[in-house]
């Protein structure tokens, strides 16, 4: 039963059904120095992070697998570029986190619809539902920037990955921190059937979370990304 709820769920959400963005009540938690210092390095507190694929075999991988899922965004991103530019990214800052990329795209899904300005009733901004601390604690102390595509995208698989560390790649409970809800099902269950959605054309680059993260072999202290 709950299974057939979050499909019907996320279903409303690629018909446009759900009018607010779902999450953001992330839970302020107080971080180690060494956790806050690392979490910074992985966001950047300069200009909006850009693209530096690590070679071109990973650019090739991103742009095979954008290519394979743009089709079921034409609606929600008519536009291209847009749209290529958009799957581009959520597939680098995945990778550059040791996230899976599809994973990623079913949280996007949830959280905003793929709405770059979703705001949600407690304040959390943009396609990954950002809480306003997040920019004071780790980022330039704007949350403004919260709005630009890929400082949004990399703040959220950053947060993503600390959480899933925090509870030793356990999805389930990092996926509960991240909606503010840990321990709860409804929300994981939610995510995790929008993923295998878009998991179904993931097959070019994509892995299981575990095993991304087994052979990444990243955690919030060192990354393998740029």
């Amino acid at each position: 039963m709950r299974a057939w709820r979050a499909a019907c769920l996320t279903s409303m959400w690629i018909a446009g059904g759900l009018p607010h963005a779902w999450a953001g009540a992330q839970i302020e938690e107080p971080l180690a120095d060494s956790v806050r210092s690392a979490l910074s390095a992985a966001v950047g507190r300069g200009e909006p992070p850009k693209l530096v694929f690590a070679d071109d075999v990973q650019r090739r991988q991103c742009e095979r697998w954008s290519m394979a899922q743009e089709d079921r965004l034409i609606k929600r991103k008519p536009e291209q570029l847009v749209r290529m530019e958009f799957l581009n990214t959520v597939c680098y800052e995945a990778k550059r986190a040791g996230l899976e990329p599809s994973l990623v795209l079913g949280l996007i899904q949830v959280e905003s619809g793929f709405r770059k300005y979703a705001i949600s009733p407690v304040g959390a901004r943009g396609y990954m539902q950002i809480m306003p601390f997040w920019a004071r604690t780790i980022g330039n102390g704007d949350p403004a920037s919260l709005f630009h595509m890929q400082t949004n995208i990399r703040f959220g698989c950053v947060i993503l990955r600390h959480y899933l560390d925090r509870e030793k790649g356990n999805l389930f409970y990092a996926l509960g921190r991240y909606n503010g809800s840990r321990g709860r099902a409804e929300y994981p269950n939610m995510v995790t059937a929008a993923a295998r959605g878009w998991r179904q054309l993931d097959g070019l680059v994509g892995t299981r979370v575990a095993d991304a993260h087994s052979e990444a072999g990243v955690n919030t202290i060192a990354w393998s990304g740029r």
